[in-house]
């Protein structure tokens, strides 16, 4: 059986169409009918992204499948601020703090409380295992105090910036904490981060996908992936008019931009909570967040060091409160390893917030 025979012939028209898209709109195609286009073709390609990472995801077993979606998109994501960041100039000092905040505050609210709210609503009451959420939020809230809080307050230069001994020095730290948390996850504690016992069990005698079906749907994971970012990119001069237009701070560009590179991570997280996997969500999300800071601060640190530009680290004091109170309930709630819609709701009321005084600052 061909492969484009063994799976549904949208996700594999769906990225080939973004990509011949993007192609014409480099050769001068342009208008407000071909923004709309374009961004059909994104939604398109986010849910082609979501079919085939499950299908990575459902081969590999877990935790190994979250691992390969967060890895895969926070690596493009990378990519794409790194690239941003050399084209910009010193200009872009802060675009990679802005990105890594936004991304980090929507899915440790936003992606996580709507999870705990889908599945609490359908089943009541979710478990998981506390023992590797634990794990991955003491990482978490380790790696993103040093990167985002503590250079407001290091005195070898001033604020909210590193010194350059120093920005390597939390580089490596990052890197360290980061590699030592995956190497937690998928070798010495894969357990932890493992479903309970009768829902890993329905999920082993699923199935899986063949060989040749996986490394199609890895390829074109890939490719997905790659088409988001640059349409994301692509659609950013329009989104950024658009919120011009509206009156609202220039910020609220890189938190639409978050949400689009981490809507496929986010939806396949949904669709795993209404599943009753909730541990496969939380290794999404969770995964997501560490990845996203664990990688981006060393990649755009050695960018700043090498062209001698100034990186700017340190958040805002509205946005320090922010993100201290968001890994703090984070933390609590998912403390018991049980869950009901209360928490999923403090989440998303935290999400708002973020975004309210985001626009009205």
């Amino acid at each position: 059986m061909r492969i484009a025979s063994a799976m549904s012939y949208w996700t594999v028209a769906a990225p080939a169409a973004a990509i011949v898209l993007l192609g014409l709109h480099t050769l001068g195609v342009h208008g407000g009918l071909w923004t709309a286009l374009l961004t059909g073709s994104l939604l398109s390609t986010v849910m082609a992204a979501v079919h085939h990472a499950e299908v990575v995801a459902h081969r590999v077993g877990e935790p190994y499948g979250t691992l390969v979606l967060a890895l895969a998109i926070t690596v493009i994501e990378v990519a794409l601020i790194v690239s941003l960041m050399l084209s910009g100039g010193p200009s872009t000092s802060a675009l990679a703090r802005d990105t890594v905040f936004a991304a980090v505050m929507l899915i440790i609210n936003g992606m996580v409380g709507l999870c705990l709210l889908v599945g609490a609503s359908r089943y009541g009451e979710q478990s998981f295992s506390l023992f590797g959420v634990s794990a991955a939020l003491t990482t978490l809230a380790a790696i993103a105090i040093l990167t985002m809080v503590l250079p407001n307050y290091t005195t070898t230069v001033p604020g909210p910036v590193y010194s350059d001994s120093q920005l390597a020095f939390v580089a490596l730290v990052s890197l360290v904490l980061y590699g030592t948390f995956v190497l937690v996850q998928t070798v010495r504690h894969r357990d932890y981060f493992l479903p309970p016992h009768s829902l890993q069990d329905a999920e082993v005698h699923a199935e899986p996908p063949s060989n040749k079906l996986t490394l199609a749907s890895a390829v074109l994971l890939l490719g997905s992936l790659v088409a988001v970012v640059l349409l994301a990119k692509t659609l950013a001069p329009s989104i950024e008019t658009l919120v011009t237009q509206w009156g609202a701070p220039k910020a609220l560009v890189g938190i639409i931009i978050a949400a689009v590179v981490l809507l496929p991570e986010g939806i396949a997280a949904v669709r795993a909570a209404r599943a009753n996997r909730l541990q496969t969500s939380l290794n999404l999300a969770l995964g997501s967040a560490l990845a996203s800071i664990g990688l981006t601060i060393p990649a755009v640190a050695m960018v700043s060091m090498a062209t001698g530009w100034t990186l700017t680290l340190g958040l805002d004091i509205k946005s320090t409160v922010l993100l201290i109170l968001s890994l703090f309930v984070c933390t609590l709630s998912l403390s018991t390893g049980r869950t009901t819609v209360l928490q999923g709701t403090v989440h998303l009321v935290l999400l708002a917030t973020y975004l309210f005084t985001t626009v009205v600052p």
